[in-house]
């Protein structure tokens, strides 16, 4: 058979090792999560994907033409430890029958290499798993001429085959999964987010944990800066955590700093700004009745994350405060926010203005501290957090259209224009006028490049992206030339 006349595929979910050494009652609720998120997440690609869960495994097919998108949501959901994909055939009852299919389906990977074959079977059969390997690998041995044999030890290719009383499944490849608790069944947290290296990687870590993380943002640096944040929030929430809806929270601190300006003593103006913040987060929190705030903060980074300073900013809240990068050094923080993609938004997040203290104090005092927090009109942060505004992060692209709208083209004889792709491994797309393609984080390098004569349209998948880019950088730089293209669904 060829293998293009394929026109399913076949993923089988491990679970996370963790999940399996739970007790029962935790154990079958992490697995019917799991189970559950990936039916949310799989309906939105096709509804054509069938999904089974098992005591220690969910089993997916999906259509052909969907593998890459469905293989791409499952390395990136919480609570999987090992992703297999396979080739599966049904009616497989004889020895005969299953060498002969492993033969025609393998042939090819085995030229000019060793192999060996490694089976695993359940049901009731009359023969064993090292009757099916020999078995095969002797028949592909001798059909297959071209290949330098069998190797137990070291084999430059192996094949793994299942059988599932008569289902047989050929492994093709075999990924690590997320590995982490499923969303879902760790409860909620809100993550203090600035849309740096820290604040997005720590909220990485709790939605992998399972914890579903909402986001709070601290206006200090007006619309540009909530934009770019905005981008990010949206960004980890479609990877790693869209199986639940959550929220995007700004609040107006503009009025706060103005008051920490007046009030508090140069060396606590930075102590006291992360006071603040975690308190007016608490508040949020009691509302949304969430227990657990995280925030980004790293022992000894700044001034403001001594030991003792962390202590002193702890003290304003009730709240379980989580700092999954407590111990880490900056290299290894940016090298996760590499690996799942947010080191682009930090390079590329604009600057802004907030409380900078001159000589701040690296070990405050518990006393000063108390009479710090006392000088503090506490009625200007109250009204900050009445004016606060909550979004769904998955309706950002029309919060955004909200702060000011981009135009919008869907025809592109409309005008003389320019398509920019932003997306960051971009695809083609057929267009009837000239098209470049320039990912997301060099915008803002590149753009400046261009002749500003011309006008210029940002492309992405969902319209989101390139709306989110396209306002920041109008906002932020001054351009009037950039609007969106968002083509009409036929």
């Amino acid at each position: 058979m060829d293998k293009s006349q394929i026109k399913t595929q076949k993923f089988i979910i491990k679970y996370f090792t963790e999940i399996m050494i739970k007790g029962t009652t935790a154990k079958r609720q992490m697995i019917a999560q799991v189970y559950n998120n990936l039916v949310n997440l799989l309906s939105r690609i096709s509804s054509d994907i069938q999904i089974k869960k098992f005591f220690d495994k969910v089993e997916i097919v999906c259509p052909i033409e969907v593998v890459d998108q469905v293989r791409t949501k499952l390395l990136d959901t919480p609570g999987i430890e090992q992703i297999l994909e396979a080739l599966q055939f049904d009616n497989m009852n004889t020895l005969d029958d299953i060498k002969v299919k492993v033969n025609e389906m393998m042939a090819d990977e085995i030229k000019g290499k060793t192999f060996v074959i490694r089976a695993k079977r359940t049901g009731t059969q009359d023969f064993k798993s090292t009757n099916i390997e020999q078995t095969v690998g002797g028949y592909m041995l001798a059909m297959n001429p071209e290949t330098k044999g069998v190797a137990l030890k070291n084999a430059e290719v192996t094949i793994n085959i299942e059988l599932e009383h008569t289902k047989l499944n050929i492994i093709t490849k075999k990924h690590m999964g997320l590995r982490g608790f499923p969303i879902g069944t760790q409860g909620s947290i809100i993550s203090l987010m600035s849309g740096g290296f820290d604040s997005t990687v720590a909220s990485y870590l709790t939605m992998k944990r399972g914890i579903k993380t909402h986001f709070i943002f601290f206006n200090l640096g007006g619309i540009a800066h909530e934009i770019g944040v905005k981008q990010v929030a949206y960004y980890l929430w479609n990877k790693f955590g869209s199986s639940h809806r959550v929220s995007f929270i700004s609040v107006p601190f503009d009025d706060v700093v103005t008051e920490i300006f007046k009030s508090v003593s140069q060396p606590y103006m930075g102590v006291m700004l992360k006071r603040l913040m975690l308190t007016a987060s608490e508040k949020i929190a009691n509302s949304m009745g969430i227990d657990a705030l995280v925030t980004g903060e790293s022992v000894a980074q700044v001034s403001s994350q001594t030991l003792r300073n962390l202590a002193l900013i702890d003290q304003c809240t009730n709240k379980l405060v989580l700092r999954p990068l407590a111990m880490m050094s900056k290299p290894d923080i940016i090298d996760i926010a590499y690996k799942i993609g947010t080191r682009r938004f930090a390079e590329s997040m604009p600057e802004y203005c907030g409380v900078i203290s001159k000589n701040p104090v690296t070990h405050g005092s518990y006393e000063r501290m108390e009479k710090e927090a006392k000088a503090f009109d506490y009625s200007i942060l109250d009204e900050s957090v009445k004016k606060s505004v909550f979004v769904n992060v998955d309706e950002i692209d029309q919060d955004v259209n909200e702060i000011g709208q981009m135009e919008i083209i869907t025809d592109l004889n409309s005008g003389d224009y320019t398509v920019i792709d932003i997306r960051q491994t971009p695809d083609c797309i057929e267009t009837s006028c000239e098209t470049l393609k320039i990912p997301f984080y060099e915008l803002k390098n590149e753009l400046k490049k261009l002749p500003q004569d011309k006008t210029y349209l940002f492309y992405c998948d969902k319209g989101i992206m390139s709306q989110l880019h396209a306002q920041y950088l109008r906002d932020s730089e001054g351009y009037t030339n950039i609007k969106v293209y968002r083509p009409e669904i036929k």
